[in-house]
């Protein structure tokens, strides 16, 4: 078994074979599924290198720790406690590799339509060479000339790449909203709980963003101060009543019968996590009581303890990053690719409506491979490709571009630290604040869109 394990292996590191697991009591894995988490566990792994990168925390544990760690530097002529290898210039660096190890793929990968061809055979095995060529364009980045030039010009890339990843993110979210209610509707028609289901869920979620609202309202507000947050807060939370009206208005349900309010609700919920998480990103407010400034508009257990925000920021740090992952992921999907266009309101015949939905097979035949000692594949694409190779490898270059905005506090860069990512910035609360408004926006639109362009909608 370990021989046979060892060979599969190796068929996967330096062969087109895919990746699988060596128990073999493992359920069946699919050649797609498992080419996808194989990039998203490079990307995982250059993520984590810069989050230590831009820790301070980390780097002096790692000058304490590990022996020769100074000469080591010396060696490797990465300056003084190897001063070149941290700090935001070195995460540009790195996510500069990554970037173009992926857009390389993209580019490469156009076009691929099944997995037969020598192109697909690279982008699902060959994970050793490729491993090995990602490690030398994260290297690379180093060793450019004109690094002033290139880091000024590179920030504002990776700017424009993580504001086009913020649009997907929001895509998703709507398709994910549509395609909730879509299929729990579907199933309404056989059994009236479906409908109780729909109701229930509605109720919760507008529940917690009601609790949501109210507590912003009470700890990131003062009457003498905090003015932008009592603006936002107001707006948001009116802007969110006013799609929500639209949404179960005549006008819509003309179009779009299934339209109804889980929708707008879980669309509301994001808005108002989007909300605090501006407000808690914006720059502290202090006020003068009793002689004594005073900080205000502030989380009400932000004590000023280390342990506090560490394990706020850890917090933080799993969702962002959880969310990315879900992006690159679910977003190069056909159905999701599908909704990155306008969401159109058609129910397929075939519909079922399930509690967990978004776990639906795209495809249903497909053919075994017996992994003797270890898990099973399946190999799903030889008649067609499950998802599009070059907007797979597209969506993680903008993700690669986003981790390194955010990872270095995007404009506010010089004094940027892991430790501190979740502290007050006014770029990360403007971009997080028009979030919410574009969040808004979209939604609107596919609500409307029908309404405008009937004729388009009628197929």
């Amino acid at each position: 078994m370990c021989t046979t394990c060892c060979v599969s292996q190796l068929a996967c590191c330096c062969g087109p074979a895919a990746c699988s697991l060596c128990c073999g009591c493992c359920p069946k894995i699919k050649q797609s599924t498992s080419t996808r988490f194989m990039y998203a566990l490079f990307f995982m792994l250059v993520t984590v290198t810069c989050v230590i990168m831009m820790s301070p925390t980390v780097e002096t544990a790692m000058r304490e720790h590990i022996p020769f760690y100074t000469e080591m530097c010396q060696q490797l002529n990465a300056g003084e406690n190897c001063s070149t290898l941290v700090g935001y210039s070195a995460v540009y660096k790195v996510c500069f590799g990554m970037a173009c190890f992926f857009l390389l793929f993209s580019v490469f990968t156009i076009r691929v339509r099944t997995s037969t061809g020598c192109r697909a055979a690279v982008h699902n095995g060959f994970w050793f060479f490729k491993f090995v060529a990602l490690l030398a364009c994260c290297a690379g980045g180093f060793f450019l000339p004109n690094q002033d030039k290139f880091l000024e010009v590179w920030r504002y890339v990776g700017a424009a790449g993580g504001f086009l990843f913020i649009m997907i993110q929001l895509m998703l979210l709507i398709q994910f909203a549509h395609r909730w209610n879509q299929n729990w509707y579907s199933g309404a028609k056989y059994n009236k709980m479906w409908y109780a289901a729909l109701a229930f869920v509605t109720l919760v979620l507008f529940s917690v963003a009601v609790g949501a609202m109210v507590f912003m309202i009470r700890f990131y507000t003062h009457p003498e101060a905090c003015f932008l947050n009592k603006l936002f807060l107001g707006v948001n939370c009116g802007l969110c009543f006013v799609v929500s009206l639209l949404a179960i208005s005549p006008c819509i349900q003309t179009f779009q019968p299934t339209s109804g309010l889980l929708q707008p609700a879980i669309i509301t919920v994001y808005v108002m996590y989007l909300t605090f998480s501006a407000l808690a990103s914006k720059p502290i407010e202090m006020v003068e009581e009793d002689g004594k400034n005073v900080t205000v508009c502030v989380l009400p257990f932000k004590s000023g303890l280390k342990n506090d925000t560490n394990i706020v920021t850890g917090i933080g740090t799993v969702i962002l990053f959880g969310c990315i992952l879900y992006s690159c992921l679910i977003s190069t999907t056909k159905r999701s690719t599908a909704a990155l266009q306008v969401y159109r309101n058609d129910m397929p015949e075939n519909e079922r409506a399930r509690c967990c939905f978004c776990c639906v097979d795209d495809t249903e035949d497909y053919d075994d491979e017996k992994t003797a000692g270890g898990q099973n594949v399946k190999y799903d694409e030889k008649d067609g490709t499950i998802y599009s190779y070059w907007y797979f490898h597209f969506v993680f270059f903008l993700g690669s571009l986003y981790v390194m905005m955010t990872v270095t506090n995007w404009f506010h860069y010089d004094n940027a630290k892991i430790e501190r990512l979740l502290e007050g910035s006014w770029s990360v609360f403007w971009i997080k604040m028009a979030s919410c408004w574009v969040c808004l926006f979209l939604y609107m639109w596919t609500l409307v869109v029908p309404m405008l362009f009937p004729k388009r909608f009628q197929a």
